[in-house]
C-alpha cells in the first residue's frame, strides 16, 4: 500500500512565480525585503505552504524564486516556523531525459532552498509533445522520494486520465500522490472539466491545489476598465478579457460589498468553497493581508451558485496552459 505522506498544508497558500519574473512580473532585486514582508505577513496569518519551481526567475534569475524563499525561511522566528511547507516544481525541459536528471534537478532545488523539499511537484507533463520523456520523470520523482530527499510527491497540469495513470505508477511503486495544482479560478472554470478532476482527486485522495486562483489578478479588483490594465503581457490578455469577463467582475463586485470583503477574498473563498487549496501570488503586505483575509468565513451556497452560473457563461474564458493535458 502507498505510503500516506505527511505534510501540513494550510487551507491557502502562496505563489511565488513573481518573485524573480522580470517579464511578466517586473521583478527586480530592490523588492526583496518587501517580499521577505509578503513571507513574514502569510506565516504570521496562518499561510504556511509556499509554492515555488525550479523555472521561477527570468534569464539570469532563474531559480530566484526558489533562492528567496529560502533565504526568508531561514530568517523566519515566528511560531508557525515548525509548520512550513515548501512545495517546489521540476520542469520537464526536453534535455532532463533520465531519471538521473531528474534527481539532480530536485537537489540543486533542495540547494537553493537551503532545506530539504517538502513536496515535489512534476511541473507539467510532456504527453501533448514527448510521451517517451515521461516515465523517466516519474522514475525520478519516485527516487528522490525512496531516497528520503522529499516528504511527499504531486504533479501539476495532469488532467483526470494523466492523473489516473501517473497515480498508478507511483501505487505500484508504494509512493501515494499527494496533490494535484491546476490552473483553477472562477475566470477559468469553464475551459477545464474540473468536475472530473474533482471527482478523480476524491476518489484517489488527492488535495487539489489551484494556482492563478486571481487570474494573475484580473478577479483581484483593480482592473475593470480596459485602460486601467497593468502594462505588457498581461495588458494585452486583460484587454482581450474584459468584454466577456465584466458580467462576472460584477457578480463578484456585488458579492464583496454585500458581504464586506475584497472581491480578491470573495475569489479566493469560492476556491475554498470548491475544496482547493487556492496559492494567490503577493508582491506586497497589502496583497498578502487581503488574500489572507479569504479565510475564516464562507460563501453562502445560493452565493457560490450565482458565481457559478455567471462563470459558467463566459464567451472567453481565461486562456489555458498549454502544458495543460487531459
Amino acid at each position: 500500500m502507498p505510503i500516506t505522506p505527511q505534510l501540513s498544508l494550510s487551507p491557502l497558500g502562496c505563489g511565488t512565480w513573481a518573485w524573480g519574473n522580470r517579464l511578466l512580473w517586473d521583478y527586480n532585486p530592490a523588492m526583496d525585503t518587501q517580499l521577505q514582508g509578503v513571507f513574514n505577513t502569510s506565516m504570521a496569518k496562518g499561510i504556511t505552504l509556499f509554492d515555488t519551481g525550479d523555472s521561477y526567475g527570468t534569464g539570469t534569475l532563474n531559480g530566484q524564486s526558489e533562492k528567496l524563499l529560502g533565504r526568508f525561511a531561514q530568517d523566519y522566528r515566528g511560531r508557525s516556523a515548525s509548520r512550513l511547507c515548501i512545495a517546489t516544481k521540476l520542469a520537464a525541459y526536453p534535455w532532463r531525459l533520465t531519471r538521473q536528471a531528474m534527481v539532480k534537478a530536485g537537489r540543486a532545488s533542495a540547494q537553493r532552498l537551503g532545506r530539504p523539499i517538502d513536496l515535489v511537484q512534476m511541473h507539467w507533463s510532456p504527453a501533448n509533445y514527448a510521451p517517451w520523456q515521461e516515465r523517466a520523470l516519474w522514475d525520478g520523482l519516485g527516487d528522490l522520494w525512496e531516497l528520503g530527499q522529499v516528504k511527499a510527491v504531486g504533479l501539476s497540469n495532469y488532467g483526470p486520465q494523466g492523473l489516473r495513470q501517473a497515480h498508478a505508477y507511483f501505487r505500484d511503486r508504494g509512493i501515494a500522490i499527494a496533490t494535484l495544482q491546476v490552473q483553477y479560478s472562477l475566470l477559468s472554470v469553464a475551459s477545464l472539466p474540473l468536475q472530473d478532476l474533482h471527482d478523480t482527486c476524491q476518489e484517489l485522495g488527492v488535495q487539489l491545489i489551484a494556482y492563478s486562483p486571481l487570474a494573475l489578478g484580473l478577479l483581484g479588483g483593480n482592473y475593470r476598465q480596459r485602460d486601467q490594465v497593468p502594462k505588457g503581457l498581461r495588458g494585452i490578455l486583460f484587454r482581450q478579457l474584459l468584454p466577456s469577463a465584466n458580467p462576472l467582475l460584477a457578480v463578484v463586485d456585488a458579492v464583496a460589498q454585500g458581504r464586506g470583503k475584497t472581491p480578491a477574498q470573495v475569489a479566493l473563498n469560492w476556491c475554498l468553497c470548491k475544496g482547493t487549496i487556492p496559492i494567490p501570488g503577493a508582491k506586497t503586505v497589502a496583497q498578502a493581508r487581503d488574500n489572507a483575509g479569504a479565510l475564516g468565513w464562507r460563501l453562502d451556497p445560493a452565493e457560490v451558485a450565482a458565481l457559478d452560473q455567471v462563470a459558467l457563461a463566459l464567451d472567453r474564458p481565461m486562456v489555458q496552459n498549454i502544458f495543460q493535458t487531459s
